[in-house]
């Protein structure tokens, strides 16, 4: 070696931590020019590691020795003499035990990690008394000398990619007594992550090696704990990051644990004498701990400490900024988690219980209770429907509450429940609003509660027009007069505003935009730019409300602002402009087809768009580039971070907080914008149609790659737009009626079937290996529908796919039903569902609904597998949801099976006759539908079962005064069951009575899809005895003014249904003619 070859490298990477960039540049391009290209420079690197004054220096050479050394796969270490490797390795080792800096020793221990990844994976190993070596310097009574063995151990573990289990003995007998070391929390705590590295090679099926591990999870519990009460921030969240690893691999290691697991992370969550950042970490993990061990979670009952542990941490107050984490936030975030991941009865009627106690007590207590309450009504929502009158209270109050912080978490929490019990909440209006109303001008409540009302107004509807004029005085003039923040949250309620009045908005229009269109000119900060998205979106929603005529004079010119916008470095602008295009098409259609040639480019570049995390992480070398790897590390919630001096001993390990940050940003912003960009492009050749013929081929390939991102939001928009494109492209088909059957009858037109061809496949393709239950919902939901709109082409050569996929899922089989403990002795098999797996398995039902319809009778085979598995989602032990969905798709069934469900008739009719006598309401409207199309469908002689049929639906038409609403649509839907026997089998009945009945309940204000069957059986009845009917004339006569005259029930019922019922009224003109002409006719 030239002998300047080391006096020059070294003074090369001095140079490197030179305080001028120039020189740092220049130096950097030598080194990678004229050393790094030289395996020399591998001998080079290690002698300036080991022999320099400088630690930095020493640090950096130890360093760059390790990314030599695993550069190319070896190659530059592979072309040093066999002897000097030897020499080094030697060497390196004793290094080790010599070296005084823990972070040189880390960075060295990294070089000896990358040596074994190439030496110890090739058969035999070429480095045999390195692990040997290690195991017993890892028990040396020296600190230093075991603090470096467990730390090289731990860096093997992180790097050597070939297996482990050959020493998987070894490893637990030196861990387990490093994990307990008295004298070092450094050798403990690496022993920690190295034991989370250890994990990632035991299989699930490893009976032995599970044991051993799960011998170890208390002693990492107590690892652990020692370094919380140390202030050790480092160590904490190493800690964190095991613990979160263990909860996702899919061997059960911490599966007997669960209990000390919720126990421990709950317990430093609540204790405010501990870092903040650590009881954020600790939520972080008892999220993890909830959502990938729920069927340990739930079996165990972790649910009532849980909720009674969380509810004091919200009592605690909030930063300002309202992006910044702290235990408060956090406690409601895992609240959310455990109420989407547990049955709601397990989750619900403990919070109800704790409510009582919080909303007596201060006003801390109470702001805790009401967020509470609104976090968990996403995964609560069926479960609280019912309760929802003696719930309100707590909201009413909240809302009029002394304390400001409590009429603000009022105002969060109302929003919560408009999302999800939207009907519920808008029946309140005259009395919700008015409070809003005195709130929004309140500036200690006006943010939250603009938003409040943003959502309000959003279900609001056709009750608005009560409050519009008042509404638009106060909210234009906080349009004037608010802060920007207010402002953005004032548009947002204004475009709820337009939402819920529609074509009422037009007086109110022109004052509205002239504000609003100044806001597209914004963008001097990111505050403004928000108010340039927000006013871009409520602008679309006022074009959609008041109509193309009204709104056409500024049509041109905000298509040009938002494709501005689109040149703009900011994805929530481009997100904005691309929701605009999406509205603008469907207000103008035809006529915004002049901008697709400038729309569609912008959404496929958008679609396209790199997300590479290169910019965020060191040299890529450590690091993942693996999609599912990365939304992993994503949902970590504390991670480690560089250290203050270049020397950090992690700068070669994946960073952490650099990934969460990278993923706040991709997922906060490009991952949405896709997501938008992705809806879109359904959405223009939805509206557009032919004009983007020229375009589908191209955006399907697109849409079609986006099927497996990472990100499920994505994921779901391009399945949303792909179906679109099928719809569309159908009814640009100007096809014929398809007919039921499996033989397909009605072929697709060849542009329909090439579509077919390129968008199914790959979605079943995804569907095999989606693991996120809202995709699969969604998939089942577009699925049904896209086959009740096209007909049994669609799944024309895809029958038993489909099929298997929906019977998977009613089985629980499915991969986004998966939990590793799910199979554990303790958990049910029929245990409880979360409301998602129910949604999931109502939508599954919905698939055979479709199938049936499609199918017709030939689906009767396949209904004899799929029966008993629906069957048993009625039972009475199943939850109000689950029997309501069975009953309600084997009513559907029914209908699409038509006289094919004849064979099926004595099980149906058993499961709904014990359906008309449930308790829950829902069930029993369902049950009385299916009754209803049994009865109509079946060539069975059902005439013997009417009495006992009458008899259980009596009830259903004395309902008791201000029932819910469910109540009301059994009595038609008991209408509906009724009037099918009549014109079954009307002498099988005591028709007088009968009719009295029916014609009692009309006109059908709840269910009017029945009016077919009700009417149907009045015309069978006037044909054939008209003296039944004529003493309830007046009546009849009535409920027909109602369906026939008044414009608001024009689609109460069919086009043939009211030619028939004009026809009758003609009849009825020659009979009572004075009763016709007072009846309005």
């Amino acid at each position: 070696m030239d002998p300047n070859y080391v006096p020059q490298l070294r003074q090369l990477l001095e140079a490197t931590i030179a305080p001028d960039t120039n020189v740092i540049k220049a130096a950097t391009t030598q080194l990678n020019t004229q050393f790094y290209k030289n395996p020399q420079c591998i001998p080079a690197l290690y002698e300036i590691a080991a022999t320099t004054d400088n630690q930095s220096i020493r640090q950096l050479a130890a360093v760059e020795l390790r990314k030599r050394i695993s550069s190319g796969d070896g190659r530059q270490w592979k072309k040093n003499p066999q002897q000097l490797r030897e020499q080094i390795k030697s060497s390196l080792l004793e290094r080790l035990t010599q070296e005084q800096s823990a972070i040189v020793r880390h960075a060295l221990s990294r070089a000896v990690a990358a040596i074994a990844d190439i030496e110890l994976t090739v058969n035999p190993p070429q480095w045999p008394t390195l692990l040997p070596g290690l195991y017993q310097a890892a028990a040396s009574p020296t600190q230093t000398h075991r603090e470096t063995a467990i730390y090289v151990l731990f860096s093997i573990l992180d790097t050597v990619a070939e297996s482990f289990e050959t020493q998987l003995q070894s490893l637990f007998k030196v861990f387990s007594v490093s994990l307990v070391d008295p004298e070092s929390s450094e050798v403990r705590v690496t022993t920690l992550r190295a034991l989370a590295k250890v994990a990632e090679y035991i299989e699930a099926g490893d009976k032995h090696d599970v044991k051993a591990f799960q011998e170890l999870i208390v002693p990492m519990l107590k690892v652990l704990e020692q370094a919380i009460k140390d202030g050790d921030d480092e160590g904490v969240k190493h800690g964190y990051d095991a613990f979160e690893t263990l909860l996702i691999i899919e061997a059960p290691l911490v599966s007997k644990h669960v209990a000390e697991l919720v126990q421990f992370f709950l317990g430093v969550a609540g204790n405010k004498e501990v870092d903040d950042e650590m009881r954020c970490g600790a939520l972080n993990v008892l999220s993890w701990v909830v959502r990938y061990k729920k069927s340990k979670v739930q079996a165990l009952g972790l649910a009532k400490p849980i909720v009674e542990g969380l509810l004091p941490i919200g009592c605690e107050d909030d930063p300002e900024d309202v992006d910044e984490d702290s235990p408060s936030r956090l406690a409601f975030r895992t609240l959310d988690n455990l109420a989407q991941a547990l049955p709601p009865q397990q989750v619900f009627p403990v919070l109800t219980q704790q409510l009582q106690v919080y909303m007596g007590g201060d006003a801390r207590m109470r702001k805790s209770a009401l967020m509470a309450f609104g976090v968990s009504v996403e995964g609560c929502s069926e479960y609280i429907r019912p309760h929802v009158d003696q719930l309100w209270p707590v909201i009413e109050g909240g809302l009029q509450d002394g304390e400001v912080i409590v009429r603000k978490a009022a105002c969060i929490a109302l929003g919560c429940l408009c999302e999800w019990l939207a009907e519920e909440c808008a029946t309140r209006h005259s009395v919700i609003v008015p409070i809003l109303f005195n709130l929004i001008v309140d500036p200690s409540t006006q943010k939250n509660a603009c938003t409040c009302l943003d959502s309000y107004l959003e279900i609001l509807g056709d009750d608005i027009v009560n409050y519009l004029t008042l509404l638009m005085e106060r909210l234009l003039v906080l349009l004037e007069t608010g802060s920007i923040a207010v402002k953005i949250t004032v548009t947002g309620a204004i475009g709820s505003a337009a939402h819920a009045a529609k074509e009422k908005f037009v007086p109110y229009f022109d004052q509205t935009i002239k504000r609003l269109v100044p806001f597209l000119q914004l963008q001097a900060s990111d505050e403004e730019s928000d108010l340039r998205g927000v006013a871009t979106d409520t602008i679309g929603t006022i074009a959609d409300a008041v109509g193309a005529d009204v709104f056409r004079p500024y049509f041109e010119g905000l298509m040009k602002a938002a494709f501005e916008a689109l040149t703009m470095d900011n994805s929530r602008l481009r997100e904005s402009s691309f929701i605009f295009f999406g509205v603008m098409a469907q207000v103008f259609e035809g006529e915004f087809s002049q901008y697709l040639p400038q729309c569609v480019p912008a959404l496929i570049a958008s679609c396209q768009q790199d997300e590479s995390a290169d910019e965020f992480l060191n040299d890529g070398e450590g690091g993942s580039s693996n999609p599912s790897a990365l939304a992993e590390a994503f949902t970590t919630g504390v991670s480690s971070k560089d250290g203050e001096d270049l020397g950090d001993d992690e700068e070669d390990e994946t960073d952490l907080a650099a990934l969460e940050q990278m993923f706040s940003k991709v997922n906060s912003a490009v991952a949405i914008e896709k997501e938008v960009a992705a809806d879109t492009i359904g959405e223009l050749f939805s509206a557009t149609k032919s004009a983007f013929m020229p375009y589908v081929e191209e955006t399907v390939k697109v849409l079609v790659e986006l099927l497996d991102h990472y990100y499920e939001g994505i994921r779901k928009s391009a399945v949303g737009a792909l179906f679109a494109f099928i719809k569309t492209m159908y009814d640009l088909s100007e096809p014929a009626e398809w007919q039921p059957g499996a033989h397909v009858r009605i072929p697709f037109h060849e542009h329909v079937k090439k579509i077919v061809e390129m968008v199914l496949p790959p979605i079943f393709e995804a569907w095999k290996t989606e693991d996120d239950k809202s995709v699969v919902i969604l998939m089942c939901a577009e699925l049904a529908d896209t086959m009740n709109k096209c007909g049994p082409a669609l799944v024309e050569g895809h029958l038993d796919e489909v099929a298997t996929f929906a019977i998977e899922i009613l089985e629980k089989k499915s991969l986004c039903q998966q939990d590793p403990d799910g199979d554990d002795e303790n958990v049910g098999v029929d245990a409880d569902s979360s409301e998602y797996e129910s949604a999931l398995v109502s939508n599954a039902a919905d698939v055979f609904g479709a199938m049936a319809s499609v199918l017709g009778p030939d689906f009767a085979q396949a209904f004899g597998q799929v029966l008993p598995l629906i069957a048993k989602y009625t039972e009475p032990k199943r939850t109000q949801s689950e029997r309501s969905m069975a009953i309600g798709s084997l009513g559907e069934v029914i209908v699409g099976l038509k006289g094919g469900v004849t064979t099926f008739t004595q099980p149906l009719l058993q499961i709904i006759s014990r359906g008309l006598v449930d308790e829950e309401a829902d069930v029993r409207s369902n049950a009385a539908f299916a009754a209803g199309v049994l009865i109509e469908n079946s060539e069975t002689d059902l005439s013997s079962n009417y009495q006992p049929l009458l008899t259980a639906l009596q009830p259903f038409f004395s309902p008791a005064e201000h029932s819910a609403p469910a109540v009301y649509n059994a009595r038609d839907n008991a209408a509906g069951a009724v009037a099918r026997m009549v014109t079954k089998n009307p002498n099988a009945l005591p028709l007088d009575q009968v009719i009295s009945v029916l014609v009692s309940v009309l006109p059908l204000r709840f269910d009017p899809l029945e009016n077919r069957a009700v009417y149907g059986a009045l015309f069978a009845t006037f044909r054939n005895s008209p003296q039944v009917l004529m003493p309830h004339i007046d009546h009849l006569l009535q409920a027909f003014h109602y369906v026939l005259l008044d414009p608001s029930h024009a689609d109460d019922t069919t086009d043939e249904t009211k030619a028939e019922l004009r026809a009758l009224i003609d009849h009825l003109k020659s009979q009572v003619p004075d009763k016709v002409a007072a009846a309005g006719f």
